[in-house]
């Protein structure tokens, strides 16, 4: 049953039934800044697992998404075998790399992930999607791509409400325009971030003990003076934005030779400690990589 319970979510109640649940999407999901490549990522889908996990415990657990990625690799590559599972909860995060690449593949990539949610609907699982939050107010180069955010958020929007998707709406919420919510490139979350995002998801499923807290910032809202900015941009253009720049117009990608880390169901018990290590991309993307 859908509900509107608040502007910012719209909302599933749920008996916690839950058995199998796959992820799907980009960097965002894969974990990338929630911990690193040697020790592991963890990001909100994992952590969303063990908050589910601890509530009705046995919960199968695959994590198909890879840094990088694009709408056309969940439709051709991750959602085949999420459906192969037989999922009864599906989380899909995906779009980012579609919005920030140039070029006229955009409308074809939004009509992919109109498809992706047409299949997913019709599997019969729950399905938690989310809105882009509001790049033009953490990115230097954000207001270029802003259009494009409006687009794809529409779109998510709808979707959710035509097919009774659990939708949160990471554009609206407050939280998610600090900067302790994002890591140093400002296009990936930060630990603190990734908690935020799975607190989202479990009051998008109307878990116990849920709320809209996430959505409350922590700093007092006032922005940073013209020069913090102004030396804040630099850095990120230089050490973030030309890097991208480089390994894009060499047409690589940062998920280049990386599997999903968790390719198959599995108790959340028995997951690698957190994430599992992972073989470094192979040009350093932990490092430089303001894509998804």
């Amino acid at each position: 049953m859908l509900l509107r319970r608040r502007p910012l979510t719209w909302a599933i109640v749920s008996d916690i039934g839950f058995s199998r649940f796959v992820a799907l999407g980009d960097s965002q999901t894969e974990g990338l800044w929630d911990g690193d490549d040697t020790s592991g990522v963890v990001g909100f889908a994992d952590r969303l697992a063990a908050t589910l996990d601890s509530l009705r415990p046995g919960l199968l657990y695959a994590n198909l998404a890879v840094r990088g990625r694009q709408i056309a690799d969940v439709i051709d590559d991750q959602l085949p075998q999420a459906l192969a599972m037989e999922p009864d909860l599906v989380t899909v995060c995906i779009g980012m790399n579609d919005v920030t690449r140039p070029g006229r593949a955009f409308a074809a990539a939004l009509a992919d992930l109109e498809e992706i949610y047409a299949r997913l609907a019709d599997s019969g699982a729950t399905v938690v999607t989310t809105t882009f939050p509001d790049v033009a107010r953490m990115l230097p180069v954000g207001r270029f791509i802003g259009g494009r955010i409006l687009q794809i958020n529409a779109v998510i929007r709808a979707a959710a409400h035509r097919h009774g998707f659990a939708l949160v709406d990471l554009y609206t919420a407050p939280s998610m325009t600090e900067a302790q919510t994002w890591s140093f490139d400002r296009m990936h979350a930060s630990p603190r971030g990734h908690a935020l995002f799975a607190e989202a998801a479990a009051e998008a499923l109307g878990l116990p003990g849920s709320s809209n807290a996430w959505t409350v910032p922590v700093g007092d809202g006032r922005p940073a003076g013209p020069l913090a900015r102004g030396y804040a941009q630099l850095q990120w253009t230089r050490s973030m934005f030309i890097p991208w720049l480089w390994r894009h117009a060499r047409g690589r990608s940062s998920g280049d030779g990386l599997d999903p880390k968790y390719p198959v169901l599995q108790p959340v018990s028995h997951a690698p400690a957190p994430g599992g290590p992972r073989p470094p991309a192979s040009d350093s993307a932990l490092n430089c990589e303001p894509g998804h």
